[in-house]
Order: C-alpha cells, then structure tokens, then sequence
C-alpha cells in the first residue's frame, strides 16, 4: 500500500512540474529580440576568449559583459534563460535566430577575408 501511495504521489509530483507555466515570469522580462542579442554576443565573447586564450588583451566575464552592453545582472539573464526554456517553441526561435545571425555574419567574414587573399595574391 505505501509503494502505492509513492507512486501516485511521484506521478502528481511529475505531472505538476511538467505543467504550463511551472517557470513563473521574471520580475525584468526581457524580449525574444534581446535575448537573440545577448545569446549572440556571449556567444562571440566565448569564441574570442576560445581562440585567444593567452591574448593580452582583458576580455571582459560575461558578468561584466552583460552589466556593461545590457545593463543587466547575470541572474536577470539566467532568469530569462530559464523562462523562455519552459516554453520549448519560443527557446527553440530565440537558438534559431541566433544560429541565422552567427551564420550570416560568418559568412559576411569569409566573403571579406576571401577578398583580401585574392587582392593580396594579386599584387605579389
């Protein structure tokens, strides 16, 4: 019978965290748009730190990074995160429109760096 008993409530405990609205709404909610932004630019600054690791150049924490671009803390951003996570269509969107911008501007990169190599092998 207490089996019984765990297992029902392991299932009410399962169904009301698998509910709609289980993420209550940030006190700042920030927009789908600058969440795309701000994924973006961490992205970029974590590439950047990635590939240069001993660079002498001090690249900002993407605490500091956020209270400086955005104006924000890190738990308003985590907070957001896992708001827009809760509604797995809105999170997929918002990864979506990143993934767009990061391809384009590589590709906007590549076309520029090709350029200069095909200018630079012409003049040799």
């Amino acid at each position: 019978m207490n089996k019984l008993v765990l297992f029902f409530i392991g299932i009410l405990i399962l169904a009301s965290g698998c509910s709609k609205g289980a993420v209550e709404k940030p006190d700042v909610l920030l927009g789908e748009d600058q969440m795309v932004n701000i994924i973006y630019d961490l992205s970029i600054l974590d590439a950047i730190r990635t590939n240069a690791p001993y660079s002498q150049k001090k690249y900002p924490t993407s605490t500091e990074f956020l209270k400086q671009k955005y104006k924000i803390d890190s738990l308003t951003f985590a907070k957001n995160a896992l708001y827009y996570a809760s509604n797995i269509e809105k999170y997929k969107k918002i990864y979506d429109n990143v993934k767009s911008k990061l391809e384009k501007e590589s590709k906007k990169n590549n076309d520029s760096t090709k350029g200069k190599l095909l200018k630079s092998e012409v003049i040799k």
